[in-house]
C-alpha cells in the first residue's frame, strides 16, 4: 500500500515472537507532547506527523489510537493511518468516550448531531448518553463503525478497546451493554478494560465477569496498575486470538489525579527486574493466544517506548 503522496512505508519494527503465537510490544501513543518535545527518541523535532508515524512503525509493530477516545476520528485520518504503516502493523483504537459512559464534550460530537441537543444540554460543560437519546446514540455507534473501516480493510484494526470508568460498576444494565457490543460492533475484534476493581474482587466476581466475556467472543484486558487502583493484577484469555496487558505504570501517588495531563498521571518507568517478573506470566499466557499485545501508558517522555523495547527484549528470551 502507498499513502497519499505514494512513498512507501518503512520497515516494520520487530515483534517479540513471531510464529503461532505472534507477540507485539508497543506504547500508547506515538504522539504524546513530551515524548514529541521533552525527549530525544525522535531524531528531530520538526518531523512531520506523517515522518513521525513512520519512525515510529519502523521500531514497534503496534501502537494504541488514543485521540478516539476523545473526539470521533475522520475517516480520511484513519485512512491515512493505514496508508502511512506497514503490513503487519496494529492500531489498537480507544472507543469514543460516548460510547463507554464517560463524559464527553459536546463539542467533540458530530455536528449535525449536536444540533440536536437542547440548548440547556449544548451549554453544559460534559454530556453522556442520556443527552442524545437512542436514535442519536444509535448512529453515533453506526458512524463510529464506519470511521474505522480502513484499518479494518487494510489490516491495521488490532483492536477496538472499551475503557469503562470506576463508576461501572457489575450490574445487570451494565452487562447488558457489554453484551450489546458484538452486535454493535460485528467485524471488529473488541476488548474491555475495567477500572471498577468490583468487576473482579472476589473469585465468584471474576469467574462471571470472565464468563461473560468469553460467551461473547470479547477480550479481557488485563493491567498493571498501582496499587491505589484496587485492581487486581489478573492474566485471563477469553477469546484465544488476542491477548492483550496494559500497562499503567505502579504510581499511588498520581493515579487518581486528574488535574494534569495523563504523561503526568502515569510517569513511572519500569525497572528491567519488573518488566522480567512481568515477562513470565506473560508468556505462560501468550502460548494460549494467537496473539499478544502489551502496551505501554506509562507515555510520559519516552519511557513508554523505552520500556516497550526492554519488554519486547526480555520476552524474546521466552519464545519457543
Amino acid at each position: 500500500m502507498t499513502d497519499d503522496d505514494g512513498a512507501q512505508p518503512e520497515q516494520l519494527g520487530p515483534p517479540a515472537w513471531t510464529g503461532d503465537h505472534v507477540v507485539l510490544t508497543g506504547s500508547c501513543s506515538w504522539a504524546d507532547r513530551t515524548l514529541v518535545e521533552d525527549a530525544d527518541w525522535y531524531p528531530w523535532r520538526t518531523m512531520s506527523a506523517e515522518e513521525r508515524l513512520r519512525y515510529y512503525a519502523a521500531h514497534f509493530p503496534l501502537t494504541e489510537i488514543d485521540s478516539t477516545y476523545y473526539a470521533p476520528p475522520a475517516e480520511r485520518q484513519v485512512a491515512l493511518w493505514a496508508a502511512r504503516t506497514p503490513d503487519g502493523f496494529r492500531f489498537d483504537v480507544k472507543a469514543y468516550s460516548l460510547l463507554t459512559g464517560h463524559p464527553t464534550r459536546p463539542r467533540s460530537l458530530w455536528r449535525d448531531l449536536r444540533e440536536q441537543l437542547s440548548v440547556e444540554d449544548a451549554a453544559k460543560r460534559n454530556i453522556y448518553p442520556k443527552h442524545l437519546g437512542p436514535e442519536a446514540m444509535d448512529e453515533a455507534w453506526r458512524r463510529f463503525e464506519a470511521a474505522l473501516r480502513p484499518l479494518h480493510e487494510a489490516g491495521r484494526l488490532g483492536v477496538v478497546l472499551f475503557q469503562y470508568p470506576p463508576w461501572f460498576g457489575p450490574r445487570r444494565d451494565n452487562r447488558a451493554e457489554i453484551e450489546a457490543l458484538r452486535g454493535r460492533l460485528p467485524d471488529y475484534r473488541i476488548s474491555v478494560e475495567f477500572r471498577s476493581p468490583r468487576w473482579l474482587a472476589e473469585e465468584r466476581d471474576r469467574e462471571r465477569t470472565l464468563a461473560m466475556l468469553e460467551e461473547h467472543g470479547l477480550v479481557f484486558v488485563c493491567v498493571d496498575a498501582p496499587e491505589a487502583s484496587g485492581l487486581p493484577r489478573l492474566m485471563a484469555i477469553t477469546n484465544p486470538e488476542l491477548f492483550v496487558v496494559r500497562f499503567h505504570g505502579r504510581s499511588d501517588s498520581t493515579w487518581s489525579d486528574t488535574s494534569g495531563s495523563a504523561a503526568e498521571r502515569f510517569r513511572y518507568l519500569y525497572s528491567e527486574e519488573e518488566l522480567e517478573e512481568l515477562a513470565r506470566p506473560i508468556a505462560e499466557h501468550a502460548r494460549e493466544a494467537r496473539e499478544t499485545h502489551l502496551l505501554m501508558n506509562n507515555c510520559y517522555q519516552d519511557y513508554a517506548v523505552r520500556n516497550a523495547a526492554q519488554l519486547r527484549d526480555v520476552l524474546a528470551l521466552h519464545a519457543g
